[in-house]
């Protein structure tokens, strides 16, 4: 979705072997892809309020099984992101400063799977409307998805799903912050730019 269609075809064609060399298997968090967009000579830069592997993580059921496994290598990728070149922030941004990103390129974005509605599709309709009348805990589910649009009369983003092949989906501003914000993201955004 935001690699070339030559180097995306090279990615597909060479997935299983590119995973185990940049030392991850189905267990994707954000430095890897940055370091897959490095690889493929993407700019980019990554926007995070954690700087490694979240501490508090370890009694998150989503994170439970990966997170012994994972925290090394995680942590080990951002001790050495500097000595690459690797543009990587500790900082919340605001949905402004994505939207304002959007003339330079698009940007993925990890978000809880479980908050996500596009209202084109009405994925995950019924348990929004849900939870506006009976509140209650959401878990969560780690997703990317990237973000390509924003319509600022209706205040509507536009964004890719990678579970959808080739459909544009459209959520509110309100169900972007949430999906974003959500305990598990560490709000972690990449910018990537075009030029």
């Amino acid at each position: 979705m935001v690699l070339p269609q030559e180097t995306r075809l090279n990615l597909q064609e060479n997935f299983n072997a590119i995973c185990k060399e940049e030392g991850f298997n189905k267990s994707t968090w954000t430095i890897d892809l940055c370091y897959l967009l490095y690889r493929f000579d993407i700019k980019h830069k990554f926007y995070t309020t954690t700087l490694g592997v979240h501490p508090g993580y370890r009694g998150n059921s989503f994170y439970q099984n990966v997170l012994t496994k994972d925290e090394k290598r995680v942590n080990k990728k951002f001790e050495r992101a500097k000595t690459l070149g690797l543009k990587i922030h500790k900082a919340s941004v605001s949905a402004n400063f994505i939207i304002g990103h959007l003339k330079d390129g698009p940007i993925i974005l990890l978000t809880n799977a479980k908050l996500l509605n596009c209202e084109r599709c009405k994925l995950n309709k019924i348990s929004t409307e849900l939870r506006k009348c009976l509140p209650w805990p959401v878990p969560y589910q780690g997703h990317y998805i990237v973000i390509c649009g924003y319509n600022s009369i209706s205040q509507k983003i536009y964004y890719r799903n990678p579970s959808f092949h080739n459909r544009l989906c459209i959520m509110s501003l309100e169900t972007f912050e949430e999906a974003r914000k959500s305990y598990g993201t560490d709000e972690d955004v990449i910018l990537i730019y075009n030029n």
